[in-house]
Order: C-alpha cells, then sequence, then structure tokens
C-alpha cells in the first residue's frame, strides 16, 4: 500500500468509527466530541505504529516529543477536525491524515465523513469553474479580521464553516474560492488539506506569501491562505495593506 493510499484508508476509516460512535452514543456535545478524539487517535497511531513503524508521528491528541524532528518522514494527524461540529451533530468537520517529508506537505488525505467524501492528493478530482463573485469561508464563532477586511475589499460573499479540513475542502470542491486564516492553527490543522489543495493545482502558503513548513519544533502554523492560483497575487498584496 503506497503512503497515499494507506493515508486515504486510515482517514475513511477514522471517519467511519466517528459515524458509528455518534449514531450509536447517548453523548452529545463536548462529552461526544471528547470521545470521538479519543478513539480515532488510538485507532490511527495503532495503524501507523504498525504499518510506517520508521517514521515519525504529531497528532493534537498524542502527547508530542522530540523523536519525530530527526525523522524526514513524518506523519501529521487530527483525529477529529472540527470537534465542536462533531460533537453537535453537523456536517462540516474531518479527518486529517498526512505525510510531511523533508517539512512539506506531501502526501495527504482529508476525510468528511458525514459527506460520504475522502478528497486525496494522489486522486485529485476536476476543480469546478470559479465563480465570478468571490466566495470566503471563515470561521462560524470568531471569523478572521483579514479575511473579513479581504472580503469587503472583493466583494467577496462570507460562507460561514466549522472545520480547517471542511473549509479547504470547499475549495477543492467548487463551493468556495478562498480561505484565508488568521487566527491560530497547529500543524496538524492544515497538514493534510495542505497537501490536497497542492496536488488540486491550487495555491498554499502563510499569509506572507512563505511556504508553509511542518515537524517543526513549535507545531504553531498559525495562519495560511489557500485559493486559487490567480487570485493568489492580489490577495497576498492585499493582505500587505492591512
Amino acid at each position: 500500500m503506497t503512503d497515499a493510499e494507506l493515508a486515504a484508508k486510515l482517514a475513511a476509516d477514522a471517519g467511519a468509527l466517528l459515524l458509528d460512535l455518534r449514531n450509536n452514543s447517548d453523548l452529545t456535545g463536548k462529552e461526544l466530541g471528547n470521545l470521538g478524539d479519543c478513539k480515532a487517535n488510538e485507532m490511527l497511531v495503532a495503524a501507523l505504529r504498525k504499518l510506517r513503524p520508521d517514521d515519525g508521528l504529531l497528532s493534537e491528541e498524542s502527547k508530542d516529543t522530540d523523536a519525530r524532528l530527526d525523522k524526514d518522514r513524518v506523519w501529521i494527524i487530527d483525529p477529529v477536525d472540527g470537534t465542536r461540529e462533531y460533537g453537535e451533530g453537523r456536517e462540516d468537520w474531518a479527518v486529517h491524515v498526512a505525510l510531511a517529508i523533508d517539512g512539506k506537505a506531501s502526501v495527504g488525505a482529508v476525510s468528511l465523513p458525514a459527506l460520504g467524501l475522502t478528497l486525496r492528493s494522489d486522486l485529485p478530482i476536476a476543480l469546478p469553474t470559479r465563480k465570478d463573485k468571490p466566495r470566503m469561508v471563515v470561521s462560524r464563532s470568531r471569523p478572521a479580521k483579514e479575511a473579513v477586511a479581504i472580503a469587503a475589499i472583493l466583494d467577496a460573499d462570507l460562507i460561514p464553516m466549522g472545520s480547517a479540513g471542511a473549509k479547504a475542502m470547499a475549495i477543492v470542491r467548487g463551493e468556495a474560492d478562498i480561505y484565508l486564516h488568521s487566527g491560530g492553527q497547529y500543524e496538524w490543522d492544515n497538514c493534510a488539506p495542505a497537501a490536497v489543495a497542492q496536488a488540486h493545482d491550487l495555491h498554499c502558503s502563510r499569509i506572507d506569501a512563505s511556504p508553509l513548513r511542518y515537524n517543526q519544533k513549535d507545531t504553531y502554523l498559525p495562519d495560511l491562505l489557500i485559493c486559487h492560483k490567480q487570485d493568489a497575487s492580489r490577495i497576498l498584496e492585499l493582505v500587505k495593506t492591512l
């Protein structure tokens, strides 16, 4: 099984586990989210330790160590991206499984279990035609001020959405055109989405135009821009003016 096939299988399997748990549990909200995080993490970590024992591993739900820093290949996972949305019974949550090679988001899969979809870096789909009026995905609860300001300049429609993976995949799926985030994230929030988005020939970078780098000692990776390549330069220039 290739790395990409493994990423897709694990993301889909974890998604199925999470759906089954949600459909058959009396728990809701934060309690359900915490349980889902725990169960999905246990499954993903066990599988990666067994199938890729020589690779490094970084998970939101596992204690981090410096052991991964000496590895060229590091799996970066988020067992439930959008725990709040998962616990609320919504659709806009995801499972992220990515492989960073030499600090780059090289392989990835983002499962959207409630939609029955797993988007992957090795099997890109055709990008839908971009709409004339841009659409920008933003956080449901705390839209980044930069995103709101850029949306106003571009006369873009704002689309509130849950998880980072769901937002990034909205670009891939043609439901939105721009994902500009500056409110704080970690490597597990965007490694798999970036790998999938890049495989679909979308622009992915920090909002200062620098590259996204992974397997860093400090896992904080606070901002990113995912959009169509023809829009990237203008958006990045506008960010400089804010």
